[in-house]
């Protein structure tokens, strides 16, 4: 049996499920599962494209997730707890779970950016969302998120472009 995965056909998830208005810097980026189709069950594989303007996501950090992420082309800013930093094809980044610092990437520039990212799928882990009010709560479905207090969102969707 073949093993080789063309992301080409794949398809790809555009936008986000975060509720407004947090959903707005990351409509238009594009994640294509890579892991999924590998029958990978202990980490997930991710292509992410980020057209000019968008972002990962919101800055966030897992309870028992790490995350990994791998420059393929364009640049990209690494906003931390500890600030800024650019990425460039042939960078890469870790993020250890449990650490409590909060990071997304975001394209400010005028060219895709394309990246990989590995994260391993812990059952149990939080995801904290700090500097706005929302929490990825363990056990959620993949689209439940809450505030603070633990009142969910509503009207959850995928918002994109």
């Amino acid at each position: 049996m073949a093993k080789r995965i063309d992301p080409a056909i794949l398809e790809a998830a555009v936008g986000t499920m975060y509720p407004p208005p947090y959903d707005e810097p990351c409509r238009a980026r594009e994640r294509t599962r890579l892991g999924d189709p590998a029958g990978l069950t202990q980490f997930g594989v991710n292509l992410l494209r980020l057209p000019p303007g968008a972002w990962s996501s919101q800055r966030h950090w897992h309870t028992g997730e790490d995350e990994f992420v791998y420059v393929l082309s364009g640049e990209v800013v690494l906003v931390t707890d500890d600030g800024e930093e650019v990425l460039h094809a042939g960078d890469a980044a870790g993020f250890p779970a449990n650490e409590g610092n909060g990071h997304c990437l975001q394209n400010r520039s005028d060219k895709d950016a394309q990246l990989l990212e590995v994260g391993t799928r812990q059952k149990g882990s939080v995801c904290y969302y700090p500097g706005i009010d929302m929490v990825a709560p363990a056990g959620g479905k993949p689209a439940a998120y809450t505030h603070r207090d633990g009142t969910p969102y509503e009207n959850i969707r995928r918002r994109g472009p």
